[in-house]
């Protein structure tokens, strides 16, 4: 394991350990590429420790077939590390605005089984895909999440994904990473491709 040294020591009372196994909440957020894909290769070590893992796509099509999803079920079933359950909310991608309605009453659904989940302590990993967006137009409370997830019980880790997360949600945050994007391939009209987007 590696051996950092921290900055700041809090004065919490807390031994080491205690502090290093504490539940963490994740945000990555950013215009960049990459948000998702590095919450799923988390949800992979979590996995490999043997935790249940909770996966709430908020946004993306419940049609979209992703490779993650795939190769997440093939290793829950696969009955070696921790089980996977795939939870789809969305009725569209993000940035396609139709159907917004729906998606916006799938989204604060979507939310409402987060947060049993969590009051249950059903998953050891959340990770909640795209749920950025659902706080950034409002359709979810950013105080309520905030709360949320400050309350939650026992050690559940949650990992929030999606551009725009608000300052709150990053303010409350253990670990926040912005992607920022040098170049994509779609700014030269190429567009997503197997393998790499899905």
């Amino acid at each position: 394991m590696p051996q950092g040294q921290p900055s700041v020591v809090p004065e919490d009372g807390l031994t080491t350990r205690q502090r290093r196994n504490r539940p963490l909440v994740v945000v990555h957020t950013g215009i960049g590429k990459g948000k998702s894909t590095a919450a799923f290769g988390l949800a992979l070590r979590a996995w490999n420790q043997g935790w249940p893992i909770g996966v709430f796509q908020f946004v993306k099509s419940a049609k979209w077939k992703v490779g993650e999803e795939r190769a997440l079920r093939v290793l829950g079933d696969s009955g070696e590390g921790g089980s996977v359950a795939w939870h789809k909310m969305g009725e569209g991608w993000s940035w396609v605005q139709r159907g917004m309605e729906s998606s916006e009453e799938a989204a604060r659904e979507g939310w409402e089984q987060v947060k049993r989940d969590l009051a249950a302590e059903t998953y050891g990993l959340y990770v909640l895909d795209e749920f950025a967006y659902p706080m950034h137009w409002g359709w979810v409370d950013v105080d309520e999440v905030v709360a949320v997830l400050r309350d939650r019980p026992g050690t559940q880790h949650v990992v929030i994904t999606g551009r725009n997360a608000p300052d709150k949600l990053i303010e409350a945050a253990d670990l926040v990473t912005e992607m920022g994007k040098v170049k994509h391939p779609m700014d030269v009209g190429q567009k997503g491709q197997k393998g790499i987007e899905w």
